[in-house]
């Protein structure tokens, strides 16, 4: 990496501090010789003679061994060893080239060498201890409590100042630690950036640091692991900033410390999105959000909001999760047009109400039952909301003449093992079915887990590490993906407004996440250690689960869009004929609970295997 120049001329401000010395500790040489006396004029004569090959000589091997990269803020052992052992070797090689070129050491005494050797040695780690106890001292002499930020960016530089307006007595902002060897040795607003994070240890114990605070918000999933190993493995209390999606959201801001989550962890890239045509599509427009008072519905509902719609009419059966919304939106967006209405997808009469009343131009369908394991055993209910909710819903936007209508898929409806997911992937069918026969534009997007979700893995291992454990896995191997909640609901704008009729719009993951690992992040995170304060054990795969998730299916030949983040699913042909009919099926078997609800669905999604089948097998 090219250095910048201040940090070349901080480098070299010490490469010519340990060549001054050298003169001193030469000529001092002679002087100790001759007993504190006068030194003889050859002598004198041939020490001055040699000094310019002493200083040559041994600046090369300084240099070469690193001497100057030392932070003399840091200066320790191992520093000092360093300089000890460069002074060694480049003695050497100065009485060996004073030798070859000075008649075999004239006038050079033997012992000149040795003494050379230890009061350069002296000098050049007194000037450093001196240096480190100075500002040591300086440090300690601050009031509050002592703090150490992790990133001298943007973010960091915002923070102090934040910190110093509003807390300037209870935090002394003691150093920036970054990984940017151009930025060491710099100051923001007179705090020094000192080193990398990897000293981190060294200086807490030196300075008795009481807070680390993490300013890195754009930092991904290696990068902020590694600070947050660094940091734990000190054992002071750590803070991070918001990530990067959480402060472009506006819901948090910079100065919003917070304690590290594993969603920090995941280290998902910021999405820029293209918010003019998304506003193109949207604004001044009515919206329809099913399913508004869940995880994904209500982020949709901030999201939308923002964006500038002209009307936003909120749809869930949950009269607590529609009220907490809903109060939330208009606190936060006083002029916006908010329509909470209290109703189920099922419920023809009162969805046709809705639409008929309100005249939606886009709607977002998150309506949907999503627990895998308890839906195994509500077969009528898992396919009366999920797939034929979807319907009633989908019908209802063609014949209403809606612009955009947006399914919110899952990966489980690929392939699926469960019948949440084989319901989910009978929803998407159908809707590829009117694609092709209406002219309201059908967009499905599917996505994995999404962190913090009412219900999710993340709130269940949290609430089972505060019980004191252990943690149940339900298989050493399984693996999951996983996004913010925020960062899928901005993509799956970003996928309805450059959506194409009938497209199956697949939202980059990332890797897949080996849930025991997660779990270990998650013990780690609340100060104990797995396997030690916390166990983890293993309870064996529950019904319809997969070890692993999947994103395509085999036949969904998949290319990418003008969107990094977004890829496009072929869709796969299935008989119309053979859609209605089995709608028609489960719409005629719901109300009788009949048993062979299941196997109608298995009948459209060949891939899935009922329950009653693998029993029967």
């Amino acid at each position: 990496m090219v250095r910048s120049l201040t940090t070349l001329l901080y480098r070299w401000r010490i490469v010519l501090h340990d060549m001054m010395v050298m003169p001193v500790a030469w000529l001092g040489a002679y002087w100790l010789r001759y007993n504190l006396d006068t030194i003889p004029p050859d002598f004198l004569t041939g020490a001055i003679t040699a000094l310019p090959v002493v200083v040559a000589v041994q600046t090369v091997t300084n240099i070469f061994m690193g001497v100057h990269r030392g932070e003399w803020r840091f200066v320790s052992l191992p520093d000092l060893s360093l300089i000890v052992r460069s002074v060694l070797v480049g003695t050497t090689a100065i009485a060996f080239t004073l030798f070859l070129v000075a008649e075999r050491l004239m006038f050079v005494p033997r012992s000149t060498p040795v003494l050379y050797a230890l009061i350069l040695g002296l000098l050049m780690c007194s000037s450093r201890l001196i240096y480190r106890l100075f500002k040591d001292r300086h440090f300690s002499t601050r009031s509050g409590r002592k703090v150490v930020i992790l990133g001298a960016g943007a973010a960091g530089e915002q923070l102090l100042r934040d910190l110093r307006r509003n807390h300037p007595n209870r935090y002394n902002i003691v150093a920036f630690l970054d990984d940017d060897d151009e930025k060491i040795g710099r100051q923001i607003h007179r705090v020094p950036i000192v080193a990398s994070p990897d000293v981190l240890q060294d200086l807490i114990y030196r300075w008795d640091i009481d807070l680390v605070l993490i300013a890195v918000p754009s930092a991904n999933e290696e990068q902020m692991q590694r600070l947050v190993n660094i940091c734990e493995s000190t054992g002071v209390e750590f803070r991070t900033l918001p990530g990067a999606h959480e402060l472009l959201s506006g819901r948090v801001q910079l100065a919003d410390m917070r304690e590290v989550r594993i969603d920090d962890l995941l280290g998902r890239d910021p999405v820029a999105l293209d918010w003019h045509r998304i506003k193109d599509s949207l604004c001044g427009k009515t919206v329809l959000v099913t399913g508004a008072g869940g995880s994904i519905g209500s982020e949709l509902c901030r999201q939308l909001a923002a964006v500038c719609s002209a009307h936003l009419v909120i749809f869930d059966q949950s009269e607590y999760n529609l009220y907490r919304i809903a109060e939330e939106l208009e606190e936060r967006f006083p002029d916006l047009e908010l329509t909470p209405i209290l109703g189920d997808v099922c419920d023809q009469s009162a969805a046709q109400h809705v639409f008929k009343q309100y005249r939606p131009s886009a709607v977002f369908h998150a309506a949907a039952y999503k627990h895998v394991p308890l839906l195994e055993g509500q077969v009528r209910e898992a396919i009366k909301n999920n797939a034929l909710g979807t319907r009633v819903i989908a019908d209802l936007a063609n014949k209403y003449k809606v612009e955009k209508f947006v399914l919110i898929s899952t990966d489980k409806a690929v392939n699926p093992s469960s019948l949440m997911g084989a319901c989910k992937r009978v929803a998407e069918i159908y809707c590829q079915q009117l694609a092709a026969s209406t002219d309201t534009s059908y967009i499905i997007v599917r996505f994995g887990n999404v962190l913090g979700s009412a219900g999710s893995v993340v709130p269940k291992f949290q609430k089972q590490i505060k019980q004191g454990g252990p943690v149940t896995v339900t298989h050493p191997e399984m693996t999951r993906y996983f996004m913010t909640i925020t960062e899928a609901t901005q993509l799956i704008l970003e996928a309805s407004a450059m959506g194409e009729d009938g497209r199956i719009y697949v939202l980059d993951m990332g890797q897949p996440v080996l849930i025991t690992e997660l779990a270990e992040q998650l013990i780690r995170l609340s100060g104990k250690r797995p396997g030690e304060d916390i166990e983890i054990t293993y309870t064996g795969l529950r019904a319809g689960e997969k070890l692993h998730e999947e994103l395509f299916h085999k036949e969904e030949n998949i290319t990418s869009t003008q969107f990094k983040k977004i890829h496009l699913a072929e869709s796969r042909k299935v008989d119309s004929e053979l859609v209605e009919q089995v709608f028609a099926k489960l719409a005629s078997k719901l109300d009788t609970y009949d048993s062979s609800l299941s196997d109608c669905i298995a009948s459209l999604v060949p891939e899935y295997v009922p329950v009653s089948a693998q029993q029967n097998d």
